[in-house]
């Protein structure tokens, strides 16, 4: 198992580089600076533990990188690391499949602990244990805590504080809930919530 840093951008790649060898320390970081490199790389180097990627490569158009990685690797998680900001493609990122977009703006302790989220399997840890029920809605404790937190209506910045993560580790959290229950929002969430007894209100 590898991590893959795929940038154009060498000072940026450096940095980014830099953090992942600190989340997870001894672990093989390859680099590259487009995507057509990452089959060959993958063949000599091993299987994707995480993907970072830049939305802006030579070889990428738009968020079509985002769609490449995941049809290759559906269930590898993929952070997009961008200078674009998060306003103008985080959402379209998120319906291709990436589980965390981070602006290149964004203070490096922030990066870190998304990493280190995406990087720690669903259901330890902080996520919690595995709750009852069917394959497709058992739940981690934290992911039920964010149900009950999303039906307060609190915002993104509200739950961070409240669980004292940062807001994209939140997210990390929120966009792994939609995908276990297969929604693609907060209202879709709190409906599939109601409707199946997850809610007492």
């Amino acid at each position: 198992m590898a991590i893959y840093v795929i940038d154009d951008h060498p000072l940026m790649r450096d940095a980014i580089v830099m953090l992942l060898r600190r989340v997870r320390p001894g672990s093989e970081v390859v680099e590259l600076s487009q995507l057509s490199d990452l089959e060959r790389a993958v063949a000599q180097r091993g299987e994707p533990e995480i993907l970072c990627l830049d939305l802006k490569l030579p070889d990428t158009v738009g968020i079509s990188g985002v769609r490449v990685l995941k049809a290759t690797y559906p269930n590898v998680p993929l952070a997009v690391i961008s200078a674009t900001p998060a306003s103008d493609v985080e959402e379209w990122c998120r319906e291709a499949g990436a589980d965390a977009y981070i602006e290149k703006s964004t203070p490096a302790n922030e990066i870190a602990a998304t990493l280190r989220a995406l990087l720690q399997p669903e259901g330890t840890g902080a996520e919690g244990e595995e709750g009852e029920g069917t394959p497709e809605t058992k739940l981690t404790k934290r992911q039920r805590q964010l149900i009950v937190m999303l039906d307060e209506g609190l915002s993104n910045r509200d739950i961070a504080e409240r669980l004292g993560i940062s807001e994209h580790t939140v997210k990390v959290h929120l966009w792994r809930l939609f995908r276990r229950l297969g929604v693609k929002s907060r209202t879709q969430t709190l409906h599939y919530a109601r409707v199946n007894g997850m809610l007492t209100s």
